[in-house]
């Protein structure tokens, strides 16, 4: 009697978990279908805006076309902050190993804000001397915040001796270490 009334609590043990798989299922599925119709109908296709979304990207390839045949160019978007105007020069990018351990790479982008107008010789001079001083730079002695500070103090040294005051601020726009 015992065994009978064990295997009758087997089945709707089986029974109930089938039913609730199949239940959250069944809800997965409308729920699935509801967010695709609703997003379908909050944000339907508007051919007005597609046709103009084209127009842009015609506009944009005839402007890129004219680019590389030399015609006039258009800037568009924020105007960047380095320029001789504001007296803001941005180096080009300085990559180079480092001392030790020698498999290391860094790679650092700087910005200078010269005090008068920009010296674009003494600049490249700066670019220079900051990747010379780069490689004999260990791992070890950049490491943490502290390591990074200690190392825009030793550039901002180094560019003050080689530019005699000329240049007023050195500023870090990029700094990694791979």
């Amino acid at each position: 009697m015992e065994d009978a009334a064990e295997g009758a609590e087997t089945k709707k043990k089986g029974g109930g978990m089938v039913a609730t798989i199949a239940g959250v299922a069944i809800v997965t599925l409308i729920g699935a279908g509801g967010g695709w119709f609703l997003g379908g109908m909050i944000a339907p296709k508007d051919p007005a805006a597609e046709k103009a979304a084209e127009e842009k990207k015609q506009e944009a390839a005839a402007a890129a076309a004219a680019a590389a045949h030399g015609g006039g160019k258009k800037e568009e978007g924020l105007p960047h902050i380095s320029t001789p105007a504001t007296g803001v020069v941005q180096l080009e990018p300085i990559t180079t190993n480092l001392a030790y351990p020698s498999d290391n790479w860094v790679r650092l982008e700087v910005a200078l804000a010269f005090k008068g107008a920009p010296e674009m010789p003494l600049a490249e001079q700066i670019h220079q001397d900051i990747m010379a001083y780069m490689r004999t730079v260990s791992l070890q002695q950049i490491e943490g915040p502290r390591g990074f500070q200690y190392l825009k103090d030793d550039i901002q040294e180094r560019v003050d001796l080689r530019s005699q005051g000329k240049v007023s601020k050195v500023m870090f726009r990029t700094f990694v270490i791979e």
